[in-house]
């Protein structure tokens, strides 16, 4: 069980639900389908962290500051004398090194993620000295992806490739390794010093009116949806899902998109479209949610 789990960013919730109620520019839609398969790459490491029977701390998904200079770590692990931690990338096909840069067949160069590895080593570094910590660390390039080839591989740099992490998982098993209280108060202040937003996201600009109101399906995600009594009902796959689960559901996807705006039954009965009544909007936001104000002024929190 990891010390800190690993949560979807603020800025890829927002780009799935967009990417579902408009249509996205080629740029962004590059950036969503790229955040979203590191993020899928990660989760599959993390899948594998968690086969450590050793003794240690896993923490993922760090994004620190040093110095002014933000940093952000995808996962690491802490044991007795040492730290690890991993850039995971999830990249996919033919590559080759060469010169120190790294290129995908035929020849599109990509940032080589040794060198962001090597920065934030260095200001890992830094940020241990600045909290009074002095643990050696190591530090990986993770290649995920089982389809992933390097040619020309160099045998000299922090590299693991997918054939080898299980290995590594059971050398790391084979440490005899515990932990005291200095461990469980250095990942502590990691957790506590960790920025939740990244202020790095590149979100496109959008409004309430140019997306597509609606449910969507839960399985399948078409807004082919039609209420059949208690039920809602793709008519696309056939899944259902209650009437109840649909619209909450539906109203934290508004939530996330439009954080500054009040929920209310019109805007709730607006956004969902396929529930034809008012009232039964009206119950499901007050089974769920506490109601502020009287008449045209209520909303929900």
């Amino acid at each position: 069980m990891p010390y800190k789990s690993r949560t979807k960013s603020k800025e890829l919730k927002i780009l799935a639900l967009l990417d579902k109620r408009m249509k996205l520019t080629s740029k962004a839609k590059q950036h969503y389908v790229s955040l979203k398969k590191g993020y899928e790459g990660e989760v599959l490491f993390d899948s594998l962290t968690e086969n450590l029977t050793c003794e240690c701390l896993i923490l993922n998904d760090l994004l620190l500051e040093v110095n002014n200079t933000l940093f952000q770590i995808d996962s690491l692990i802490i044991m007795q004398g040492k730290v690890s931690f991993f850039e995971v990338k999830n990249y996919e096909g033919d590559y080759y090194y060469q010169s120190d840069k790294l290129f995908k067949k035929p020849r599109l160069e990509v940032i080589n993620p040794l060198h962001q590895l090597s920065r934030s080593e260095s200001l890992l570094r830094q940020f241990f000295l600045n909290h009074g910590f002095n643990l050696q660390i190591d530090a990986y390039v993770v290649f995920i992806n089982p389809d992933f080839n390097l040619y020309q591989a160099p045998f000299d740099k922090p590299i693991i490739f997918p054939n080898q992490i299980n290995r590594y998982i059971e050398n790391l098993n084979k440490i005899t390794t515990k932990l005291t209280a200095n461990h469980k108060k250095l990942a502590d202040q990691l957790m506590d010093l960790n920025k939740v937003d990244s202020p790095f996201s590149q979100l496109p600009s959008y409004d309430y009116e140019q997306l597509q109101k609606g449910i969507s399906c839960l399985k399948c995600h078409s807004f082919s949806i039609s209420v059949e009594k208690r039920n809602c009902v793709c008519q696309e796959c056939t899944y259902e899902e209650s009437v109840s689960n649909a619209v909450l559901r539906a109203v934290k996807e508004f939530q996330i998109l439009f954080p500054n705006k009040k929920i209310t039954t019109n805007i709730i009965y607006d956004w969902c479209q396929v529930v034809k009544s008012k009232q039964r909007i009206r119950r499901i936001l007050a089974s769920k949610y506490k109601i502020v104000g009287v008449h045209q002024w209520a909303y929900y929190v």
